[in-house]
C-alpha cells in the first residue's frame, strides 16, 4: 500500500509520511509489547492444566488468573494508545497534505488536468486506511515467524504444520491479489467515471431538463454503473472463492494441530495444557493472514488512492513566500505570446504582441473561436504561455505570487460562478480582512447593491446548496462586484454584459468610465460596440492571431472599409459584429 519512492520522486505526501515515521515506530513498539503480552494466555492455559488441576490449589488459580487479567489490561491500554497515536498521525497527515491537495486541484487546471473533488476523497480513503484496523494488522505480521518458532520449540511437528499452513495461506493470498486487484481497479475506475458523469450532469441540470437529455444521459450513466457493478460482482466472486479456500485451509491446520497434539499427549510427549497452548499460538500466528485477506479490498483501494494522490502532487509546486510587490500602475505588455493545449500540437494563440499604457481601456473583438477568452485567461495568469510572456509593470503575471497578484486584479469570466457562502463572502473573495464598507462600495460600483438588499437577508443571504439561487444576470452583477473589490489596478472582463438588461449595461458603462477616470487599466471582451465606447484601443483577433491593433477610431475605420465589399456580396454575414 505504501510503495517505495526514490527521493527524487518524493511528493508532499511521501514527505509527510516520512515525517510521521516516529509515530509509526511508536505504534509498532506498542504492537510489539502487546504481542509479547499475548503470550500470557497460552502460558496461563498450560499452567492451569499442568499445576492447578493436578494440585487443586485455589490460591495458585487466583494468582494466575489475577496476573493474566492484569497483563491483558495492560495489553488493552497499549492497543488503545496505538490507536490514538495512529489517529493523531492521521490528523497531522491531513493537516500537512490536505491544503496542498486542494491547491493542486486548481494547479491542475493550469496543466489542463481535472482530478475533481475525487482527490480529496482519495486522501480521506488513504488516511482512514492508514490509521485504521486494515493497516494495524500489518504490525502483527512480523510476529508470525516468532509464534512459529515458539511452536517449533514446543514440538517440531506442531511447528512444521503451522509453518506449512502459513506458507500455503500466503500463496493463496498472493493468488487472490493477482486475480482480484485488476478487477477491483477497473471497478473503481468505472465508479469514478460514474461519479464524475453525475457531477457534470448536476452542474448542467437546466440544460438536461430543458432539452430532455435525462433519459439519454441516464443510459450513459447506467453503462458506467453496470460496468462498476459487473466488475465488483466479479471481484467479489473471486474474493469469496479464495477467501473460502483460505478459511478452509486455516481450519484444516487447526484440526491437524489438535490431532497431532492429541497424539503427542497419548505418547506422553507433551502435557494436556500444551495442546491448548498450541491451538492458541497457531491461531494467533495465522490470524494476521486472515485479517489481511479480509481487508484486502480496503488495502487495494488505499493503494490506488495513494497512487492517484502522488500523480496529482508530483508536478505540484507549493507557493513560497515571496516579496510583496507594490501596487502596479497597470502598464500591460504582451511579448511573443504563443499558447496551445499541451499535447494537442495546435496553437490557439500565435505571435501575440501588443502593449497598453497604464490607465488605458482596451477592447478585444473578433469572431467566435478566435481565442479571445484564452487570451484574457493568459492576461490574468490562469495559464502559462508556451512561449513569450504577459507582463504587468514589467512583472510576469504567471510567476507573480497569486495572493499578491489578486490584490491588484479584478477578473470576470464569461461564466460567473459563485461559491457556497453569503453574498458578502463572495464579494469579499472570502478574505477575512475586508470591511463591510469595501464590500458595499464594490457592490454599488457594479450596480449590485439594490438587488442585494432586496434578497431575503441582504448581504448575509446564503448562496449555493440550500441557499438562494440567483439568476444568471444577478450572478454576473455579484461577480462584477467581486472583480471590482478594493479598486484594482488591472481589470479584465470577458463578455461582462452578456446577461445584463439595458439598465445593467448602463450601470456597467458607468462603472467602466469611473474606473478609467481613476487610472485603472481595463481590458474588455465584447461583441457589443456599446461596451467599447470608452475604449482607447481595440484589438481584433482572428484564428488566434492579432489581425488589427490600434486606436479605437482607426481600427473601426479599417474594419468598416474591409467589411464594405463583404457586405455588398453577402450582407447577411459580416465578418465581425461591430459598428462604428
Amino acid at each position: 500500500m505504501n510503495p517505495r519512492i526514490s527521493p527524487k520522486e518524493d511528493t508532499l505526501l511521501t514527505l509527510a509520511l516520512r515525517k510521521g515515521r516516529p509515530a509509526i515506530m511508536y505504534a509498532a513498539l506498542f504492537s510489539l509489547v502487546s504481542n509479547m503480552l499475548y503470550l500470557a494466555l497460552p502460558i496461563y492455559t498450560n499452567q492451569i492444566y499442568g499445576r492447578v488441576l493436578s494440585s487443586g490449589s485455589f490460591e495458585t488459580l487466583l494468582v494466575l488468573t489475577t496476573g493474566t487479567i492484569a497483563v491483558f489490561a495492560v495489553s488493552s491500554v497499549l492497543d488503545n494508545l496505538r490507536s490514538r497515536i495512529l489517529a493523531h498521525f492521521g490528523v497531522v497527515l491531513d493537516q500537512q497534505v490536505s491544503g496542498h491537495v486542494f491547491a493542486a486541484l486548481f494547479d491542475g487546471v493550469v496543466r489542463r488536468e481535472n482530478a475533481g473533488s475525487q482527490a480529496l476523497r482519495d486522501l480521506d480513503t488513504f488516511r482512514q486506511t492508514l490509521t485504521g484496523s486494515a493497516v494495524a494488522v500489518l504490525f502483527d505480521l512480523p510476529w508470525i515467524p516468532i509464534y512459529m518458532i515458539i511452536l517449533f520449540v514446543i514440538d517440531p511437528a506442531i511447528g512444521a504444520i503451522t509453518f506449512i499452513g502459513g506458507v500455503l495461506l500466503v500463496i493463496l493470498a498472493f493468488i487472490q491479489d493477482r486475480t482480484t486487484r485488476p478487477i477491483i481497479k477497473e471497478a473503481n475506475g468505472a465508479a469514478l467515471k460514474s461519479y464524475g458523469f453525475t457531477e457534470a450532469g448536476l452542474r448542467n441540470s437546466e440544460v438536461v431538463r430543458a432539452m430532455g437529455m435525462l433519459s439519454s444521459l441516464g443510459r450513459q450513466w447506467a453503462n458506467f454503473r453496470v460496468q462498476t457493478m459487473t466488475q465488483n460482482a466479479s471481484a467479489l466472486r473471486q474474493s469469496d472463492f479464495w477467501g473460502g479456500l483460505i478459511k478452509f485451509l486455516r481450519m484444516c491446520v487447526q484440526v491437524l494441530i489438535i490431532a497431532v497434539g492429541a497424539d503427542l499427549i497419548i505418547d506422553h510427549k507433551i502435557g494436556a495444557g500444551l495442546l491448548f497452548a498450541n491451538m492458541i499460538l497457531s491461531a494467533r500466528a495465522l490470524a494476521p493472514i486472515d485479517r489481511v485477506v479480509a481487508s484486502w479490498s480496503a488495502l487495494i483501494g488505499a493503494s490506488q488512492a495513494f497512487e492517484r494522490l502522488n500523480t496529482l502532487l508530483r508536478d505540484y509546486k507549493p507557493s513560497r513566500a515571496s516579496t510583496n510587490l507594490p501596487r502596479p500602475k497597470g502598464a500591460l505588455t504582451v511579448e511573443g505570446l504563443n499558447y496551445g493545449v499541451p499535447g494537442s500540437g495546435r496553437l490557439l494563440l500565435a505571435s501575440i504582441n501588443f502593449s497598453l499604457p497604464a490607465g488605458e481601456f482596451l477592447g478585444i473583438i473578433g469572431p467566435s473561436g478566435a481565442g479571445k477568452s484564452t487570451l484574457v485567461r493568459l492576461l490574468v495568469g490562469v495559464y502559462p504561455p508556451l512561449n513569450g510572456a504577459v507582463r504587468l509593470d514589467g512583472v510576469d503575471v504567471f510567476g507573480w505570487d497569486r495572493s499578491d497578484f489578486g490584490r491588484h486584479v479584478g477578473y470576470l469570466p464569461q461564466d460567473t460562478e459563485l461559491f457556497a457562502g453569503t453574498v458578502r463572502d463572495n464579494i469579499a473573495r472570502f478574505l477575512p480582512d475586508v470591511t463591510d464598507e469595501e464590500v458595499i462600495e464594490a457592490a454599488k460600483t457594479a450596480d449590485a447593491h439594490d438587488l442585494i438588499v432586496r434578497l431575503p437577508k441582504g448581504y448575509d443571504t446564503e448562496l449555493g446548496q440550500g441557499g438562494v439561487a440567483l439568476s444568471v444576470g444577478q450572478r454576473q452583477r455579484v461577480g462584477l462586484a467581486r472583480a471590482l473589490l478594493r479598486n484594482p489596478a488591472f481589470v479584465v472582463l470577458d463578455e461582462p454584459n452578456a446577461n445584463l438588461d439595458q439598465q445593467g449595461e448602463e450601470a456597467l458603462l458607468a462603472a467602466l468610465r469611473a474606473m478609467k477616470s481613476r487610472g485603472v487599466t481595463i481590458v474588455v471582451v465584447s461583441h457589443k460596440p456599446s461596451m467599447l465606447q470608452a475604449a482607447d484601443k481595440l484589438l481584433v483577433l482572428r484564428d488566434g492571431r492579432v489581425d488589427m491593433f490600434g486606436a479605437r477610431a482607426a481600427v473601426l475605420e479599417r474594419l468598416t472599409k474591409n467589411a464594405a465589399p463583404a457586405v455588398a456580396a453577402q450582407p447577411a454575414a459580416p465578418a465581425i459584429e461591430i459598428k462604428s
